[in-house]
């Protein structure tokens, strides 16, 4: 697509993977878990890992995921899609992550091979991946159970 030429800088970071990860290790890795001959056409399999794989490097919701791969160029290209194709919804992912990814460690495992396959062609320059592991507040669950104030004691009456 020759559009994504013009407005996808080549030193993107997805326009990078795109181009020098071939993603066919995921098709291998989840043909046993779709039926072929089987209902109506699936979202590619590649292409809900690689809405996966952003959901990831840039920590979103599915729904802002969704949203965000509506508008953002560089996603659609990473994608493999026109800039007019609709986008899919935000159900398919959690149906690809309940019966496509039965066995949990897959998405781990495919996430793995990916980065493994970006440090080998250079996108990703260290070998370590560091990670915070302080206790912060989860954006996710904000209502925290009722507490009674430290030290105070209730009186009852005999």
């Amino acid at each position: 697509m020759e559009i994504y030429e013009l407005i996808i800088p080549k030193d993107n970071l997805l326009r990078q993977i795109k181009e020098l990860v071939d993603f066919s290790f995921i098709y291998d890795a989840l043909l046993a878990n779709y039926c072929l001959d089987n209902g109506g056409n699936a979202v590619p399999p590649i292409r809900i890992f690689k809405y996966l794989l952003l959901k990831s490097i840039y920590d979103l919701s599915d729904i802002d995921l969704v949203e965000r791969s509506k508008y953002d160029m560089s996603f659609k290209y990473f994608l493999d899609m026109a800039p007019e194709d609709e986008v899919i919804n935000p159900s398919s992912l959690t149906k690809f992550r309940k019966l496509r990814l039965k066995d949990m460690n897959l998405l781990d495992m495919l996430i793995a091979k990916t980065v493994q396959l970006t440090l080998e062609k250079g996108i990703i320059k260290s070998k370590y991946i560091i990670m915070d592991a302080t206790h912060t507040k989860s954006k996710y669950n904000q209502k925290t159970p009722p507490s009674s104030t430290p030290g105070t004691i209730k009186k009852t009456a005999p």
